[in-house]
């Protein structure tokens, strides 16, 4: 009998899982009609909704085909990612609202502006911006984009009619192209004629780095509000032309979980996000759990997650008068799978996704009013109450381009910002016309404003998803304070281009000093040693005339070169186009001469980056995008998994990334070892700490926070453990600007972002001791008491001989997320002048 029980079990679990019968009516609403002239994805794409994974090829070509038939729909390419693919966007609305779509738009603009008095809300649509799967091997999402689009174009009836005309859909059906067609690739060809559940099957396991983030191993999902990346620039330009009223983002977690939607833990909501936000959150939702209970669908809400940083999809709209609204499906991670839940299929994830995509549609018709009238008094309300006379100013008079990338992320984000006509003294710090920018608050986008530049250190909870800071000021390391606006003058209005600096008369010369402290002087450097250019690092301060140089500056003599004085003069006088080159006649500078043996030689530098198994890809991606993007470096991307048949002797300075788990194996440990006993240098970050010091290539003393709470109850253990965790938070250290890792630094002191517990206890010899912990280090952020007294005085980067070679050591991520712009020169400083350490 069990027998005969288990083989009838596998029998309707097989025929429930082929999808060989699934059709439309698994999906769609039967209760109406649908357009037989529109044509079902099935038509064009060549299989049903969830018997294979969409690829983005062919998710593409069934929206351009929509968009080619439906008068209700047109297709806008907004860009492309870094691999090429279309970053499309479906505007979805009726044909009357679609011609005048441009006056729909010009009253979007106007009901957050001051006049938006004058606007009958009750006439405008509310308009619904519906993304999916950010995370590329999240892709119910992408899947339910097809039977979205296809019920938009062909539905018939009263209902639908009423709701477009009601509203303009923003349709994204895909966030992230490379990810999906990554993971879309894995699923498919994995899959076979009879579907295993086995959550052991390998179609259920990703090879490294998976397909979860874009092309450099981003999580898309996090760069709303720094938008760094291409995809998120699409999507913000969208944004600020239509400020959406509801914002939904689909994802998966876990696949013994069920359906997770908005609000997500009270008490983990950011205080900018005003309480009525939340309020219609929940009204919202109630929609998506009568649509769920109709399916039969288990879900919860306000158990899970967050609306806490603003650089995510769900909660970037709470901060514009919108409503995020985040959907998070058990995954399948593959065609279906055993779960606690029963057997996860790919169709039912589907289907969750596309019922979701539909209740936040009724729930915006339904609450129309109420979300447009909300926005509108959102913005009234916050030019009321922000203190609009409040300007912030940040400066940097030495380093143009890092300047110029805040104020490009500020035009991005549609934030007006400002010349000084004069000079002006804040807080003791002097602000110039020419290196600063300012902010005045009193604009429309005054809260954003106002969460980019908090410094925020008191939460109601101790418990975050994400980060708990992101200060924009501290991650660019500018200096920065807030003035009244009848303190100042305010000149023209700046754009990024408008901070570009005069050149300097360039002539040929004895020698060419290159000044590091510029944000591209390592591309400028990378440069001059492909040209096969004799580049050297001046050790210690010297001066010509009023002409003073710094620590780190670089050194081109004219003669005794490869090339000729004039070939050398007419590459400098090519880069003297994008940086400040200064020619000098002599070499007799105060100081030191230019032919001291305190200007070191930089050796040219070949770099690899260790990758694969082990290795963390975010960070990773974060090391290969700064490299490649912004310093047009060639990097090597060595798997750690085959890194003992590789020829290391080929690289000087071999990089690795935070580790997960024990990091590289036996075989890559040797290699490693053996090629830093021969001359290389390895510089790790973060947890690759714990593989540095066990296998004895740099001696790190790492030391342990006291343990406290050992009392708590079993239910208050798991919020115990979690307030110890430094989600992210950012902390003051104090640097020795004469050490090469610190050159191009003009303070001595500098911000590092921190999301980790592990502590450096510092060297015993202060010297060896770069950069150090502040007492009392906390900027802006979370960290927990006991935290924050180990961190106090403990070290951020060490670094000694091995042998012939060398190892640095830093304790945090210097180029997170690709906007903390402040701190990616430490690590540019190790590679090329770990030499000099």
């Amino acid at each position: 009998m069990t027998k005969y029980l288990f083989l009838s079990l596998t029998l309707f679990f097989s025929l429930l899982i082929q999808g060989q019968n699934l059709d439309l009516g698994y999906y769609l609403p039967q209760d109406i009609s649908y357009d037989p002239e529109i044509p079902t994805p099935e038509e064009v794409v060549g299989h049903q909704v969830g018997a294979w994974h969409i690829t983005h090829d062919r998710l593409s070509r069934y929206m351009e085909v929509l968009a080619e038939r439906s008068p209700r729909m047109s297709i806008e390419k907004r860009g492309t990612t870094y691999e090429g693919r279309p970053l499309w966007l479906l505007t979805v609305t009726s044909p009357e609202n679609h011609n005048r779509i441009e006056q729909i738009k010009s009253d979007r603009q106007r009901l957050i502006n001051q006049n938006n008095k004058v606007l009958e809300t009750d006439q405008l649509p509310v308009v619904l911006y519906q993304g999916f799967s950010i995370h590329g091997n999240e892709p119910s999402g992408s899947n339910a984009a097809l039977l979205y689009a296809y019920y938009l174009a062909a539905a018939q009836g009263p209902a639908i009619e009423k709701a477009l005309k009601e509203s303009v859909i923003l349709l994204d059906p895909s966030f992230n192209p490379d990810g999906l067609q990554r993971f879309s690739t894995w699923a498919n060809m994995h899959k076979s004629n009879n579907i295993n559940p086995d959550p052991n099957d390998r179609e259920y396991t990703e090879v490294w780095p998976g397909g979860r983030t874009n092309h450099y191993w981003f999580d898309l999902n996090r760069d709303w509000m720094p938008s760094q990346l291409p995809e998120s620039q699409a999507r913000i330009k969208t944004f600020h032309q239509w400020y959406p009223n509801i914002l939904t983002d689909h994802h998966e977690m876990g696949t013994n979980s069920t359906f997770f939607f908005q609000p997500g833990i009270p008490t983990r909501t950011h205080p900018l996000t005003p309480k009525l936000n939340q309020e219609l959150t929940r009204a919202v939702g109630r929609y998506h759990a009568g649509a769920l209970d109709k399916i039969g669908s288990l879900y919860y809400s306000e158990e899970d997650y967050d609306d806490f940083y603003y650089g995510k999809g769900s909660t970037f709209p709470d901060i514009h008068g919108g409503i995020g609204i985040l959907f998070e499906q058990a995954s399948s991670r593959g065609h279906a799978q055993e779960s606690d839940n029963g057997i996860l299929t790919f169709p039912f994830t589907i289907r969750n996704q596309f019922t979701a995509a539909l209740s936040t549609l009724e729930a915006g018709i339904a609450l129309k009013k109420d979300l447009i009238n909300y926005q509108s008094e959102f913005y009234r309300q916050m030019r009321k109450n922000k203190g609009s006379d409040e300007v912030f100013l940040v400066q940097d008079t030495h380093d143009t381009g890092k300047l110029q990338a805040f104020l490009a992320l500020m035009d991005r984000q549609h934030i007006q910002a400002y010349r000084l006509k004069a000079p002006v003294r804040i807080n003791g710090q002097s602000y110039l016309p020419k290196s600063t920018i300012a902010i005045p608050k009193d604009q429309t986008q005054s809260t954003l404003i106002e969460a980019m530049f908090e410094r925020r250190t008191q939460f109601q909870d101790s418990l975050f998803y994400d980060i708990s800071a992101w200060s924009l000021p501290l991650a660019f390391n500018l200096e920065h304070s807030s003035a009244k606006l009848k303190e100042l003058e305010l000149g023209e209005k700046l754009n990024p281009e408008a901070l570009k600096t005069g050149t300097n008369v360039l002539n040929k010369s004895y020698a060419y000093i290159l000044e590091w402290e510029d944000y591209y002087s390592p591309k400028a450097l990378n440069y001059l040693l492909e040209n096969n250019i004799r580049v050297k690092v001046a050790m210690r301060p010297f001066a010509l005339g009023k002409q003073n140089f710094d620590y780190g500056s670089l050194m081109i003599p004219a003669h005794n070169q490869e090339k000729s004085p004039d070939e050398i003069y007419n590459l400098m006088a090519t880069l003297n186009k994008e940086y400040k080159i200064h020619g000098l006649s002599t070499g007799a500078t105060q100081g030191m001469n230019l032919g001291s043996s305190d200007f070191r030689t930089i050796e040219p530098k070949k770099i690899a980056l260790l990758v694969g198994p082990g290795i963390n890809p975010y960070d990773a991606g974060e090391i290969w995008h700064l490299l490649d993007t912004r310093y047009d470096i060639t990097l090597t991307k060595l798997d750690v998994s085959d890194l003992d048949r590789k020829n290391l002797s080929r690289y000087t300075t071999i990089i690795m990334p935070a580790t997960w788990g024990r990091g590289p194996d036996g075989g890559a440990t040797k290699a490693l070892k053996n090629w830093v006993e021969q001359g290389g240098h390895l510089i790790g970050f973060r947890s690759a700490a714990y593989w540095i010091d066990n296998n004895e290539l740099l001696d790190l003393t790492l030391m342990k926070s006291e343990k406290t709470g050992q009392e708590a109850s079993f239910e208050q253990q798991e919020r115990y453990r979690g307030a110890q965790m430094i989600g992210g938070a950012i902390f003051q250290a104090k640097t020795d600007r004469s050490h090469p890792v610190n050159f191009g630094y003009k303070k001595n002191t500098v911000p590092l972002f921190r999301n980790t517990t592990i502590f450096l206890e510092p060297d015993t010899n202060a010297s060896n001791n770069p950069i150090v912990y502040q007492k009392d280090p906390l900027l802006p952020g979370y960290i927990s008491k006991e935290n924050l007294k180990t961190l106090s005085g403990s070290s951020a980067f060490k670094t000694g001989r091995n042998a012939r070679g060398r190892v640095s050591y830093f304790t945090d991520n210097t180029n997170f997320r690709a906007f903390w712009y402040g701190t990616n020169k430490l690590m540019m400083n190790a590679i090329f002048f770990g030499d000099q350490m």
